[in-house]
């Protein structure tokens, strides 16, 4: 079998990533709110049930 070298001088390529992540994060940050407001609400719903 042979071996293959990636000769990394030759094979450089060039990403350039000028986006912003702030929506990305503010997603997160809403989705995670939303998350743990329905656990809370379904938690206190259990306890008033109980």
């Amino acid at each position: 079998m042979a071996l293959h070298q990636i000769d990394t001088k030759t094979s450089k390529t060039k990403v350039e990533d000028n986006s912003t992540l702030k929506g990305t994060l503010a997603s997160v940050f809403l989705l995670g709110f939303f998350l743990v407001s329905v656990w809370v609400s379904v938690y206190f719903l259990f306890l008033d049930r109980f």
